[in-house]
């Protein structure tokens, strides 16, 4: 069952926001990191080199300080670091969840690789994951901060499997260890949680160990705690109207690369949680005008009011040119911001909100 999105979004909206008609904007959470960060984490495993691992921590810090004013200029009304400390979603987790452990790379597709983990034993829970990163991310921020974190069905799913039965026993124990990080983050400070769920695109059909995943990572967590669950592309009707029984307060989809074809999907039966969606492209290397963007933004309000829709980019943006990404968001907050005004005034009919003006 849904929870509560009508208690906790109302905490992102600025104080000074310019229009009655709110959209939430935020970004799903990677970014590309500077050119000079990359060379930080090359030096470090450098023997040669005189640059250590107090040398890295400062360079993640200015990192992680730049993009998130970088979002702040853009206009976003929540915020993420750009994942400036993470690698790859699910190794920079397995390498901190005691129980995996890597053997080396695998080669997923063409000339590229991905460094497996496997399970050799019972996962645990031994320090935070993520809570340094979100104390410093909101020490330096001026709007809310957003936490993306690598979901259990990935995490397990994505891994070699030689300690559990079954890959599903496995994903509910990560799920529990899921819990108490959402629990310290939340201690911290954290109001908005993003569970990112890739693997689910890919097979659908286990939607049901999702949702069982999701029970337990929000028990105990207070509905003021926002909790989004972020699914990458895939043929969503295989997932819907399953969703609407997940205990999540948004669900974030990626329809601008698909033309939003799929959008009728949602329209029936009524879609429960509060929509975030996609409305520019992450895999294209172009800024989408303004014009453009407000017609993206107008599909979303086919499928719930203004009331319910959060507008993000379709997926992270690391693998974009920075000067793309920034122009992106920045384009996107422009058209978000224009289309709540033009609500305000009556010109866009929310009964049949792609008709003309």
């Amino acid at each position: 069952m849904v929870r509560n999105p009508d208690a906790n979004r109302d905490q992102f909206r600025p104080h000074d926001h310019p229009n009655d008609a709110f959209l939430l904007t935020t970004v799903v959470g990677s970014y590309p990191k500077p050119k000079w960060l990359n060379r930080a984490d090359e030096l470090v495993d450098d023997p040669d080199s005189k640059f250590d691992e107090s040398d890295l921590e400062e360079a993640h810090d200015d990192a992680c300080r730049l993009i998130t004013h970088e979002h702040e200029r853009a206009g976003l009304d929540t915020v993420v670091d750009g994942e400036m400390r993470r690698n790859e979603m699910v190794e920079f987790f397995a390498d901190r969840i005691d129980g995996y452990e890597f053997n080396g790379p695998v080669k997923v597709w063409g000339h590229n690789y991905f460094d497996k983990p496997s399970v050799v034993e019972e996962v645990e829970y031994d320090e935070p994951w993520l809570v340094d990163e979100f104390e410093f991310t909101s020490s330096v921020a001026e709007r809310p901060v957003k936490v993306p974190i690598t979901g259990p069905y990935t995490l397990g799913f994505w891994a070699f499997n030689e300690a559990y039965p079954s890959t599903e026993e496995l994903v509910y124990d990560l799920a529990d260890l899921v819990n108490e990080e959402v629990e310290k983050l939340v201690e911290a400070g954290a109001r908005y949680i993003q569970i990112d769920e890739p693997a689910l695109a890919t097979t659908p059909e286990d939607h049901a160990i999702v949702g069982e995943a999701l029970e337990r990572i929000v028990s105990g967590i207070d509905e003021d705690v926002r909790i989004g669950l972020h699914v990458c592309y895939g043929d969503y009707s295989r997932v819907y109207p399953e969703i609407n029984d997940y205990p999540i307060d948004e669900f974030d989809v990626e329809l601008s690369n698909g033309d939003f074809e799929q959008i009728p999907t949602f329209t029936d039966p009524e879609f429960e949680p509060d929509l975030a969606l996609g409305v520019v492209d992450a895999h294209t290397a172009e800024i989408e005008p303004v014009e453009d963007i407000k017609e993206n933004i107008r599909q979303g309000l086919r499928v719930v009011p203004p009331e319910k829709l959060t507008i993000s980019p379709d997926c992270g943006l690391k693998l974009l040119p920075r000067d793309i990404a920034y122009g992106k968001m920045e384009n996107m907050v422009t058209a978000v911001r224009e289309v709540e005004a033009e609500i305000d005034a009556g010109e866009i009919d929310l009964d049949n909100p792609l008709a003309d003006d």
